[in-house]
């Protein structure tokens, strides 16, 4: 519970509502369950936004910012292209976690939203783009590097999508080395 000396942020907000989209997809997004599971009142929310409408806004401008261009700038600034790949590569199969909820896959239920499809879009443009320009830099032409760019990305969302309902799946540190022996060329 959040006690009254302390203020949520804006961000605080748009934060527990990917938690929401993660856990139940944009219909999730309800201000009463979100103040009860911050511990606040519907004036806290009030304070940051006029509605509904503009807290998913946030939250999806957030994910970008967390998921998109911005979070993959120290990926982009390693200069080995085999080594950025291998680091990316693990970094991310390893976040994959048996049984998780996704924003990423939460949001597909409802990619018709013009407000989604653009947050999914830039998302995946930029780690398309990342991707394929390592594939480029490791000596792929660059419409083999743009289509091995898009199987490795698949492979990756492959992995999440199967996380959701294998609790099996190996460690993801295996998946990780797997990963990285079938998309770095040798």
């Amino acid at each position: 519970m959040v006690n009254d000396s302390t203020r949520l942020s804006a961000q605080d907000w748009a934060r527990a509502a990917l938690e929401a989209i993660a856990n139940g997809g944009l219909a999730a997004v309800a201000v009463e369950p979100l103040a009860r599971t911050l511990g606040v009142t519907k004036g806290s929310f009030y304070a940051h936004y006029r509605n509904r409408d503009e807290l998913i806004a946030a939250a999806l401008a957030e994910w970008v910012r967390t998921h998109g261009a911005e979070a993959l700038a120290d990926f982009a600034a390693i200069s080995d292209p085999a080594q950025r790949l291998r680091e990316l590569l693990t970094v991310v199969v390893q976040a994959v976690q048996p049984l998780a909820p996704s924003v990423h896959l939460s949001l597909l239920g409802a990619r018709n939203d013009p407000r989604v499809r653009d947050a999914i879009r830039q998302v995946n443009q930029a780690r398309l783009e990342l991707l394929a320009r390592t594939y480029r830099e490791l000596g792929l032409p660059p419409d083999r590097a743009t289509s091995r760019a898009r199987v490795a990305y698949a492979a990756i969302l492959g992995l999440l999508h199967l996380a959701q309902t294998d609790p099996d799946a190996p460690h993801p540190a295996v998946l990780a080395d797997e990963a990285t022996a079938i998309f770095l060329p040798s």
